[in-house]
Parts: structure tokens; C-alpha cells; sequence
């Protein structure tokens, strides 16, 4: 309850002005109570972030797994970021702004490694190129959904537009890398017999 407060009262005005009365008066308890739970406001937002962060990427990966090509893998894990920036706004992205709460961490690094070890082998096998492309792209893309979330907060598109846009940016970049890995690798020549 106090959790869900809190994330409610940053989606409508942002971290700047939260403090433990404002928070305690929102969720309908006293002061003492919250500081029952949390030793400082500070503690409340990290426990808030780290919620916040753990449900999203629950559903991002419970999304891939029952992704059936490459395309739906991205699609549904790229729609279940931008369905919760659409719902919840930019909370996790303001938390992780505020380097006592994020410990100065990525806001799109919470997982990162993992998600990184689990797509990058899907996508070197689905696009043909090393390892070593496959992860420095998989993990340079982390950054665009969030950028997408922004910019549907601006409500200028719809959430499927962006979800197609961002969706594509992504497999082209894939399917760019993969063009360009192919042209310039070496030429395997047979030896040429003129007799």
C-alpha cells in the first residue's frame, strides 16, 4: 500500500517534492508507520525501484519465452516495456535519475547482463553473424526502448506505432549488421584450376 502510493504519487509529480508525510498522508497511515518500514525515504524509493523493476522484467521475459520467432520475441518484449511506461509513466526512469536511490546504475541496466546472455545467442544463430556483434547490438538496443518510452508520453503516436517503429529500428539494426558482417568478411576462394 505504501509502495503503490508512492509509485502513484512520483507517475503524477515526479520525485522531487515526495517526503515521508506527504507519502504516509497519500496511503492513509501515519508517519511512524512508514518509518516502521523504512528507516528513510531513500530506502522506500530503492525498495520502490527495485519492485518496479522486478515486475517489468518478470513480464519481459515471461513474454519471450512464448515468443515463437525472432520478430514476436522483440515485438512481445518490447510491448510489455512500452504498455507499463504507458500505464505507469517514467517512474523507473525517475528513480534511477536520482543517484542515491540507483547507486548511480543505467536506468536500462537492472538485468541487463541476463537479458543480454539470453537474446544475444538467439540473435547471432537467427541472423548469422558472431557472438561478439550480436551481444555489442542486443546490448546497445537496451537504450531505445526507454527512449520510446519517452517519446510515447508525449502522446504524439499511438502506442502500436511506436511499438512498430521501435520494433523495427531494432531488426534493422540486426539485419544491418548482419549485411554489413557478411560483405566484408573474407573471400573464401576455391583455388582455380586453368588447365
Amino acid at each position: 500500500m505504501i509502495l503503490d502510493q508512492t509509485a502513484e504519487m512520483i507517475a503524477q509529480d515526479g520525485i522531487s517534492n515526495l517526503t515521508m508525510e506527504k507519502i504516509a498522508q497519500n496511503a492513509g497511515v501515519s508517519k511512524a508507520l512508514v518509518y516502521n518500514y523504512f528507516d528513510s525515504q531513500s530506502e522506500l524509493l530503492k525498495e520502490l525501484l527495485g519492485r518496479e523493476l522486478k515486475t517489468l522484467r518478470m513480464k519481459q521475459f515471461a513474454a519471450a519465452e512464448t515468443a515463437s520467432t525472432f520478430e514476436d520475441l522483440v515485438r512481445s518484449v518490447t510491448h510489455e516495456y512500452l504498455s507499463y511506461i504507458d500505464k505507469r509513466g517514467l517512474i523507473i526512469e525517475q528513480l534511477q535519475s536520482d543517484p542515491g536511490i540507483s547507486g548511480g546504475q543505467d536506468p536500462t541496466q537492472y538485468d541487463r547482463n541476463t537479458s543480454v546472455k539470453y537474446l544475444a545467442p538467439l540473435a547471432a544463430k537467427q541472423f548469422g553473424i558472431p557472438i561478439d556483434l550480436a551481444k555489442a547490438v542486443v546490448d546497445i538496443s537496451f537504450g531505445l526502448p526507454a527512449s520510446a518510452g519517452a517519446y510515447l508520453l508525449k502522446r504524439e503516436l499511438d502506442l502500436k506505432t511506436v511499438e512498430d517503429i521501435t520494433v523495427s529500428m531494432i531488426l534493422g539494426t540486426l539485419l544491418q549488421v548482419r549485411n554489413d558482417y557478411m560483405t566484408k568478411r573474407p573471400l573464401e576462394r576455391d583455388p582455380i584450376n586453368i588447365s
